[in-house]
């Protein structure tokens, strides 16, 4: 049999990145189901993990253009005609093998990706009526404002469908013997075959180390902002 090839597919960022978004949105997630402990004040926290989210998602949205070359959303966006190919390979228990998202997993990323920024975004224009404004609450007047409130509420169970779909993905990927779940916590994949869009990019670390901390000082100032605002 042959051995199987190491390739680091996922950076040190992105990781921090994705369980930093795990725990932000259960925290989201959980405060608007409890009234009482552990927080004291949940709507706060609510909002307060929503802002992480943000400052997570901006962060996620210049590493994608900006990062290695595996986070970028150019190697993982496939076309249509490609989607439905592997589609069908994997209907077939026959699907290629990608070091990065495959064509399904790539926008399945993309579209929680932007359900998670339009739900932390419209939180900023909410309020509870009672002991809770959002940052830029009555900006755009009430009517928006209550417009907004029905999206949130809509998207927040578009999210929990989406999120659930990626769940059922990465169980699929490990019974076909595909650990994408470990392959995020250590950053490293093994394959027995050479994946489909492996790159072999040069790149120099001191650039990329420049661009995460300006994407993280971005990130960080975004999130200050609204934290203190």
């Amino acid at each position: 049999m042959r051995d199987k090839v190491a390739i680091e597919v996922w950076d040190g960022w992105i990781r921090l990145f994705h369980w930093g978004l795990v725990a932000a949105v259960l925290v989201s997630f959980y405060t608007t189901k409890t009234s009482g402990a552990p927080f004291l004040f949940p709507v706060e926290v609510h909002a307060q993990a929503g802002y992480l989210v943000i400052g997570l998602l901006v962060f996620r949205w210049l590493w994608g253009t900006l990062g290695s070359v595996y986070a970028r959303f150019k190697t993982f966006l496939y076309p249509p005609a490609e989607v439905a190919a592997y589609s069908k390979s994997l209907l077939k228990r026959q699907p290629g093998t990608y070091a990065s998202h495959n064509p399904l997993g790539g926008w399945m990323v993309l579209l929680i990706l932007l359900s998670l920024s339009f739900q932390a975004m419209s939180g900023l224009f909410l309020s509870d009526d009672i002991f809770f404004q959002a940052p830029l609450y009555g900006l755009f007047g009430d009517g928006v404002d209550s417009q907004l409130r029905t999206l949130h509420q809509l998207n927040s169970d578009l999210l929990i469908i989406l999120i659930g779909l990626h769940l059922v993905g990465l169980i699929v990927h490990r019974l076909l013997g595909e650990s994408l779940v470990a392959a995020m916590l250590v950053g490293t994949k093994r394959f027995r075959q050479q994946p489909v869009d492996e790159r072999n990019e040069p790149f120099n670390a001191a650039t990329l180390r420049l661009r995460a901390l300006g994407a993280l000082l971005i990130a960080a100032g975004v999130v200050l902002w609204l934290w203190f605002y």
